[in-house]
């Protein structure tokens, strides 16, 4: 029997994944059937890329855009065009790994670091799926009370309960899931599109924007940074590598390259929908903030979520003010969705907990909301404002954590055998990571410093602060240097039976 033509004896697809038996089924042999078109294969792979999509569309990036476009129009539009591109490079690394080993990035790092490693990592990655989870219950709430006029903290509570129905959608298989997120994206694409149309900012200008890098302005740069760095969210990585289990492959070295290949067009036509979704928010909040009829320093350099359906309403009338909010809402709670399910495999890999996940959205629920509901009913709309920007310094502060044990796992061949990525996307990935760690360690340590300078605290205070976080930011960069450092020692990768690297215990020789 050919090599190619044999299933890796690894490969594996558990419930605890949230795929049904059925499910299973109806995707195993998604590539070995001869007479099916390209087409319909590509159909077969559809829908992961789109649930990971929403991560680059939910309140916090949304915020930023409308930040962007308040402030500098659209000259910022050729960062967000960079950081998509650079983006589905990470994620197709992401996806690779799930389809080569048959296990997702929690599950590596579970099997291959020490044991009090992982739990520190675990930490991290449950710190950065309740961070990323903050913003979009709090951004979803935010649209309830544009819509219906529900307090803030009101829609905490309903938005906890609704993703816990959708999320009951798993039973009925990973499909269904996929289907109501995707038509989720394309809903918001409706709305920002519709406003696009209306505004019709001027063509030139926003294309000039999207390809003549510029940065002109006191701010310009640290809010290019920033947007940058966003785009790539920690909890994307650990969700990528494991929805393409859902799809289960004959481990053939072409079968397993024809997959790669389809998830990467698929997370390529998802990440334009997203990019477009992004240039369109900017370009409409550049449009509106031009407007003659706008009155009001405040209204034209600085915007948020919360006054910009007000803005809009004064710009153009109440009907793009709603528009906006069925945006805002379907982007809060399609990113909650994602995020829940993000949740699920973090602990499922890290901990190998056999637990229902219906169990495992219920705590995830739980933790991202109490923060959210306090803050909500002691501060209002301002104080859940500052949480979305401390949750955006804690995605930043951990990304490194899952970024890099992912770039090693996917260089390496005692993880990936023949699969690994090329020299080529091997320095590419790494210099892709390598900028994204230095933007977000200098964002952190910048914006830690001025707040150290200009906080209210007494200086003996700021003092002992500033005694207690220094040295952390020591051991957070050896944290760092440790991961990259350490050889990979956990072989994973399993040659199809009949190889002449396949031995008589299931695994390869020593690479």
């Amino acid at each position: 029997m050919a090599e190619e033509d044999v299933v890796r004896p690894n490969r594996h697809l558990e419930i605890a994944h949230g795929t049904s038996t059925d499910e299973v089924e109806k995707f195993q042999f998604v590539d070995s059937a001869d007479e099916k078109s390209k087409w319909k294969k590509f159909i077969a792979y559809f829908g992961p890329g789109f649930l990971v999509s929403i991560a680059y569309l939910d309140p916090a990036n949304l915020e930023s855009d409308l930040e962007a476009g308040a402030k500098y129009k659209y000259e910022l539009l050729w960062v967000i065009l960079l950081a998509c591109i650079f983006a589905l490079i990470i994620q197709s690394r992401a996806a690779n790994l799930g389809v080569v080993t048959g296990k997702h990035l929690a599950e590596h790092c579970r099997t291959e670091y020490p044991r009090k490693i992982n739990y520190i990592l675990w930490l991290l990655a449950e710190a950065a799926v309740i961070a990323s989870d903050i913003p979009e219950v709090i951004g979803t709430a935010f649209a309830l009370d544009m819509l219906f006029h529900i307090p803030v903290w009101v829609g905490v509570l309903l938005t906890g309960l609704s993703t816990l129905l959708l999320l009951g959608l798993q039973k009925y298989g990973i499909r269904k899931l996929e289907l109501v997120i995707t038509f989720l994206v394309f809903t918001m694409a409706g709305c920002f599109f519709a406003e696009l149309g209306h505004v019709k900012p001027k063509s030139t200008e926003v294309l000039k924007g999207m390809f003549v890098p510029q940065l002109k302005g006191n701010g310009a740069t640290g809010l290019a940074i920033s947007l940058f760095g966003a785009l790539v969210m920690p909890h994307n990585l650990f969700l990528h590598s494991a929805l393409v289990l859902s799809r289960k492959i004959p481990a053939s070295v072409s079968g397993t390259d024809t997959a790669c290949r389809y998830f990467f067009i698929e997370s390529a036509f998802a990440l334009c929908v997203a990019f477009l979704i992004n240039v369109a928010v900017v370009s409409v909040t550049g449009a509106v903030c031009t407007m003659p009829n706008l009155s009001g320093e405040d209204a034209i350099t600085y915007i948020n979520l919360p006054i910009f359906s007000s803005t809009f309403q004064n710009a153009i009338g109440n009907w793009s003010s709603k528009i906006f909010a069925v945006a805002l809402l379907t982007s809060g709670q399609s990113s909650t969705i994602t995020g829940t399910y993000a949740a699920q495999y973090v602990m499922q890999g890290f901990l190998d907990l056999k637990m229902k996940p219906f169990y495992r959205n219920l705590i995830t629920r739980g933790i991202a909301i109490i923060p959210s509901l306090v803050v909500a009913i002691i501060s209002g709309n301002s104080g859940t404002g500052r949480l979305i920007i401390i949750c955006s310094m804690i995605l930043s502060f951990e990304l490194p954590f899952a970024l890099i044990p992912l770039l090693k796992f996917t260089s390496s061949k005692i993880k990936m055998g023949p699969h690994k990525n090329s020299i080529a996307v091997t320095i590419l990935a790494w210099l892709i990571g390598l900028i994204l760690i230095v933007i977000n360690i200098f964002f952190l340590s910048t914006g830690f410093v001025d707040w150290l300078i200009h906080n209210d605290l007494p200086k003996v205070a700021s003092v002992l602060i500033g005694l207690i976080v220094i040295p952390a930011m020591l051991v957070y960069i050896v944290g760092i240097l440790y991961l990259a450092i350490r050889g990979d020692k956990e072989i994973t990768y399993v040659a199809p039976v009949g190889s002449s690297r396949h031995n008589n215990e299931g695994k390869i020789d020593q690479i």
